[in-house]
């Protein structure tokens, strides 16, 4: 009688692994697939809406944001096994509006994996803006048409953030404008910033999954370094802020959620 209770055993337990190794073929991620980063702008805790008063900062000012436009830059995809897929070079500069609502970025032919991270930059870097203005492709017509340089020779706006604030000595609403680039090698303020995805990001010829990812406005100006408008309102080439503006833009996006599909879904 233990002999047949112990055949059966062996038999069941042939079958789990045989149902565990049909399971592992059907999930098998292959071929290549997009992948989505939608930016979702906030200010603290609330959704950045354009032309309304937000939560007062730590400096005591309470700013209407007019606009909210950054260039993201070299993505770089990394799995579950430590492999980093690296966006082709020439195709990987894109600006985001709040203005426009042109807030997604899609990244094509990516080779099937379980991405677990992903690295991107703020801004152009030095080695893309000195190739010279005819190497620069799409992105530069992009950027001037959307006010995102000073001129060539200035080079690119990273960041363009706008609008007005009042405080508790500043009464009447008074603009701002918060521009940040790079200003030859000396004051080179291009950022890369890595962010674990939390979920699992899944890329195969059936799947397309939609990184979601949160820019929080509030700390480009209120993240590690509190720079006040009150003090200063305009700030563009400033070997003293510029920086800590570069800083503070670094910190300012996390991931939300992943969501894996066809990638139609949000």
């Amino acid at each position: 009688m233990k002999s047949i209770y112990n055949f059966i055993l062996s038999v069941v337990v042939i079958a789990s692994v045989v149902s565990c190794n049909d399971d592992d073929d059907t999930t098998k991620l292959t071929g290549e697939g997009s992948v989505k980063l939608t930016f979702d702008n906030s200010f603290g805790s609330d959704d950045l809406v354009l032309g309304t008063a937000n939560v007062a900062n730590s400096q005591g000012e309470i700013l209407t944001v007019d606009r909210l436009n950054y260039i993201v830059s070299n993505f770089k995809l990394t799995d579950d096994m430590g492999n980093s897929f690296t966006y082709p070079k020439n195709d990987s500069y894109f600006i985001t509006s709040e203005e426009t609502g042109n807030t997604d970025v899609v990244l094509e032919n990516i080779p099937a994996g379980t991405y677990v991270s992903v690295t991107f930059g703020i801004g152009v870097d030095q080695e893309k803006y000195l190739q010279g203005a005819e190497a620069q492709g799409n992105i530069l017509t992009q950027a001037e048409a959307s006010d995102m340089m000073w001129s060539w020779q200035a080079g690119y706006k990273f960041l363009n953030f706008e609008g007005t604030f009042t405080s508790a000595t500043v009464t009447e609403a008074t603009n701002f404008k918060i521009h940040m680039g790079s200003h030859g090698s000396s004051l080179d303020n291009y950022k890369e910033v890595t962010l674990s995805l939390g979920t699992d990001a899944l890329v195969s010829d059936e799947m397309a999954p939609i990184i979601h990812l949160v820019a929080d406005a509030k700390a480009i100006l209120d993240g590690a370094n509190k720079l006040a408008l009150s003090e200063q309102a305009v700030i563009m080439v400033s070997e003293e802020k510029s920086p800590k503006i570069a800083l503070n833009t670094a910190s300012m996006f996390r991931v939300d959620h992943v969501h894996n599909g066809s990638g139609e879904t949000h």
